[in-house]
Parts: structure tokens; C-alpha cells; sequence
């Protein structure tokens, strides 16, 4: 192309540019109405009004967050996978298919009871909670007390089915985005339950946690609830706070685990009489390598995507400081348990690296990066050593580490928030304005704040989940038995195992000893 053709275009682009701001500024005094916009199209036949322009700005805003928030949601689907390899290949071989098919079982479950009531539960009075992703303007009925004029929310009321909601694409993706948090909540117990768990109990517990035990505290948390509510309420800082899950997911799914698991008893020749612990190896270490790689790529849709909008560049730091925490909680566990054993302990270095990713879950926005790698250390510690404590001390028999990974990390990821928030970043969640701070920075009360979210958490899910349990026991009985458990679940349970050489093989019981006198549930 010229020189002169190149100065041609220049300057028709200016002229055009030109005329353009003409118009504008002639349809301004030309009797343009004080407020408005509307009458440039009759100045600028064929142009859009600046309204026009700004709705259209607008939508392409929403329509991009949406994508960010489905490809997100697409992310923490894929979780699922990693969470069977994980439990698959840290059981024994006999239990191999059937701990992966819990975790199938859980999610297909849970997204039909979690479609039918529990997001109607948690999100039905979301209205105008997520303008990024749009106004969810049919999700508008939030039930709970007012005292003093102030609704302190308990569940939501509509959205049952997504009956109703004529295809209103911001509901539909909250739903989705949602279901899939449920589902990672409701697949961490399957570890915990794992080599003894009948799967008819399985499917009840994953109806029930899908339909009220996860979407009640969720919704007091994310659906306007009156944990989100205690800094407009109360004055405590921003309210609980819980940007991805590490209490309305980890939490809840560690807890669940923790009451199953008691409910459930240990596994056949686990402890002997005089108290002392066996050592069940993994099968395949592999792949619990490869599932945590998998849930730790799946975490940064489930971090990052929280903030539910690509225009919200923020995510970017989620990102990383999930990374951050991750890789820290890691190293972590390798320098605790090599010093300690004087060997590389596979499992734990995947379970450090889970365990930093649960605390980041809950603060990662709010912390910066040296602040992350403290959080994924401090995740990683009590890891270790939460788990020693409830399999030595409380006996209580977690074949994965579960509780320790997603109870005891998610628990460190809460208070986080209201120690390492530094105030860069959170202005207008729940309702309150300015930065979100913690001790450290002389935000007392938000710590405040996570504090009752957690004790809230216990109490609700602690209760509900150890009854429910308790009730499936006393039915149809939670734990197969004995010799069902000794033969291996994929045997006694499926009609085919994971390994062609563990059919209708497994530990007898004059192999153990110890056992005698050891009784299962039937």
C-alpha cells in the first residue's frame, strides 16, 4: 500500500470520527431531553444509540462471564476424575472398582437431587447475588427471620426443579456451576468410607446430602444466608466469608466423612486389641499421582472461576496463589515425613499438595503470594499431623485422608481469610464496601465472622450427617459384611472387580489373627 493511500485512510478516519462526535454533540442541543441518549438515532440515521451501544457492551460483558463461569464449572467436572484415581489407587485392589464407583455414584446422584430441591434450597433468594453472570431474577424467595428489619435467610424457596425459570440463562449457569461444587463435596467421604461401605447406603447418603444437609449451609453462606449476612447485620467485617469453598465444600465433605467413618468403624484388622495401628498399603500409587494432578488442575476452575467473571482480572492472582499453596503444602509433607522416616511417603506428598489446595480455596483472592505459600505450609502441618491424631489417638480409620485433607485443611482456609487478607481486594461482598482485612491487618472482627461460619458448620453438618448415618445403620445398615469385606467389595458388591486377579480373592480371616472377635455391621 502508498504513502498516500496510507494518509488517505488516516485521514477518512478522522473525518468519520469527526463527523460522528458532530453528531453527537448536535443531537445534544438540538432538543435532546436531559438525561438522555434517545435521540441520536434520528441526528445518525443507521447508527446505534449510546444506550443501544451500552446495552449491547453490557450483554457482551455478561455473555463473557458466563463462558468464564461455564468452562470453570467444565474444570471442577472433570474433578470427578481425579478424585476416583486418587481413592481408587490408595485402597487395596479388591476395593478398586467399587471406591471409583462411589464417587460415580455420588455425582450422578447428587446433580439430580441438587437439580430437584437442594439448589432451590441454597440458591432460591440468589436474585441480584451475581449481576456478572446476570439477575437470576426468578430465584427471588429467601426464607428466614426479620428482627429489626433485618432478614437473617435459613434457605431459599424457589427454583425447585428449575421449574419456572423459562430458560434464564444466569440461573442455568448458577445451577451448573453449583452442582459441580456439590459433586466435589459429596465425593470426598467416598474415601473415607471406602473397603467397607454398602453401596445401597451410599445412595442414600448421597440423596440426602444432595437434597438439605450441603445446600442448607451453602445457601447461609452463598445464597444470602445469614452467615454472609453478620457484617451488614453485626458489624463482623464483610460477614463469613467463603470465596471458592473451603468451608461450604471441604468443610462439609470432611465433616461428613469424619461422621460416617465413626458411624462406619474401622476396617477389619486395622487395630489390634492392644491399640495398635496396621498399615494398609496402596495398590497403585500412580494413580493417586495422576488423580492429584487432575484435581489440582480442576482446582483453578474451582478458585479462579469463583469470581464468576472474566472481567474480574482478579482471578489471575487466584490462580496462582492456588498454585502457590499447593506446591507449598507439598514440600511440606515431604520435609515432615522424610525427616520423620528417613523415606519419600507418596501418599502424604499428594495429600499435602490436596490439603494446601483445600485451605487456598476459602482466601486465595484475598492473600498475596508469600501469604499463600504460608497457608499451603500451614494446610500441609495439620494434614500430617491431624491424621496422625484421628487414626492413632481417635481410632477412627479414614483409608484416603480425607478428613484430615478436606476438614482439617478446609478449617485452616477459613480462619486464613481472617488472618492473611491484606484488604486489596473483596469491595461490596456481602453487601459491605471497602477491603476485606484480617488480624494482621486489624480485621479482628472478620476472624470473627470466620470463626462462628465454622462452628456453624460443625454444628449443622456435624449433626445432621451423624444422624443421617446413624439412621441408615440402624435400617438397612450402613457396613457389608465381615466376610464381604474380607473377600473385597468389588467382589461382594459388582458383578466384576477392577483386576481380573483379585476375583473372589482377598484376605481370609485365619490370615488375621489379630482379628478374632472383630465384628461388622450387617
Amino acid at each position: 500500500m502508498t504513502v498516500k493511500a496510507n494518509m488517505f485512510m488516516r485521514f477518512g478516519s478522522s473525518l468519520v470520527m469527526i463527523l460522528l462526535f458532530a453528531g453527537i454533540a448536535l443531537a445534544d442541543t438540538t432538543g435532546m431531553t436531559t438525561g438522555g441518549v434517545k435521540d441520536v438515532p434520528s441526528a445518525l440515521p443507521g447508527l446505534p444509540s449510546i444506550n443501544e451501544i451500552g446495552q449491547s457492551m453490557g450483554q457482551t460483558r455478561v455473555t463473557l462471564n458466563i463462558l468464564w463461569t461455564m468452562i470453570a464449572g467444565f474444570m471442577v467436572m472433570f474433578m470427578q476424575a481425579g478424585f476416583s484415581l486418587v481413592e481408587m489407587g490408595f485402597v487395596r485392589s479388591k476395593n478398586a472398582a467399587n471406591t471409583a464407583l462411589s464417587v460415580l455414584l455420588t455425582y450422578g446422584i447428587g446433580v439430580i437431587g441438587f437439580w430437584g430441591i437442594g439448589f432451590a434450597l441454597q440458591m432460591g433468594g440468589a436474585q441480584g447475588l451475581y449481576p456478572q453472570i446476570g439477575g437470576a431474577e426468578n430465584l427471588n424467595r429467601l426464607i428466614g427471620p426479620i428482627v429489626d428489619g433485618k432478614v437473617w435467610g435459613l434457605l431459599g424457596g424457589s427454583g425447585f426443579g428449575l421449574a419456572g425459570n423459562a430458560y434464564d440463562i444466569s440461573t442455568f449457569t448458577l445451577f451448573f456451576f453449583q452442582s459441580v461444587f456439590l459433586a466435589a463435596a459429596l465425593a470426598i467421604p467416598t474415601g473415607a468410607f471406602a473397603e467397607r461401605i454398602k453401596t445401597s447406603a451410599m445412595v442414600i447418603y448421597a440423596i440426602f446430602a444432595s437434597i438439605l444437609i450441603y445446600p442448607i449451609f451453602a445457601n447461609w453462606v452463598w445464597g444470602g444466608g445469614w452467615l454472609s449476612s453478620l457484617g451488614v447485620n453485626a458489624g463482623l467485617g464483610h460477614g463469613y466469608v467463603d470465596f471458592a469453598g473451603s468451608g461450604v465444600v471441604h468443610l462439609t465433605g470432611g465433616v461428613m466423612a469424619l461422621m460416617g467413618a465413626l458411624v462406619l468403624g474401622p476396617r477389619i484388622g486395622k487395630y489390634g486389641r492392644d491399640g495398635s495401628v496396621r498399615s494398609f498399603s496402596a495398590h497403585n500409587l500412580p494413580l493417586g499421582i495422576l488423580g492429584t494432578f487432575i484435581l489440582a488442575f480442576g482446582w483453578f476452575g474451582f478458585n479462579a472461576g469463583s469470581t464468576l467473571a472474566a472481567t474480574d482480572v482478579r482471578f489471575a492472582v487466584v490462580a496462582v496463589s492456588a498454585m502457590l499453596s499447593s506446591t507449598a503444602g507439598m514440600l511440606t509433607a515431604l520435609a515432615i515425613t522424610w525427616a520423620s522416616t528417613g523415606k519419600v511417603d507418596v501418599g502424604a506428598i499428594c495429600n499435602g499438595m490436596l490439603a494446601g489446595l483445600a485451605a487456598n480455596t476459602a482466601c486465595g483472592a484475598f492473600i498475596g503470594a508469600p501469604a499463600s505459600m504460608v497457608v499451603g505450609a500451614l494446610a500441609a502441618m495439620a494434614y500430617v499431623y491431624g491424621a496422625g491424631f484421628i487414626e492413632h489417638r481417635l481410632k477412627i480409620d479414614d483409608p484416603v485422608g480425607a478428613i484430615a485433607v478436606h476438614g482439617i485443611g478446609g478449617i485452616v482456609g477459613v480462619l486464613s481469610v481472617g488472618i492473611f487478607a491484606d484488604g486489596t481486594y473483596g469491595n461490596g461482598i456481602n453487601g459491605v464496601t471497602g477491603g476485606i482485612t484480617g488480624i494482621l491487618y486489624g480485621g479482628y472482627n472478620q476472624f470473627l465472622a470466620q470463626l462462628i461460619g465454622i462452628g456453624a458448620n460443625l454444628v449443622w453438618v456435624g449433626v445432621t450427617s451423624y444422624a443421617l448415618f446413624r439412621v441408615i445403620d440402624a435400617t438397612i445398615g450402613m457396613r457389608v459384611k465381615p466376610e464381604a469385606e474380607l473377600r473385597g467389595l468389588d467382589n461382594s458388591e459388582l458383578l466384576a472387580a477392577a483386576y481380573e486377579s483379585e476375583k473372589d480373592s482377598g484376605d481370609s480371616p485365619l490370615a488375621l489373627p489379630w482379628t478374632q472377635g472383630t465384628q461388622g455391621s450387617n
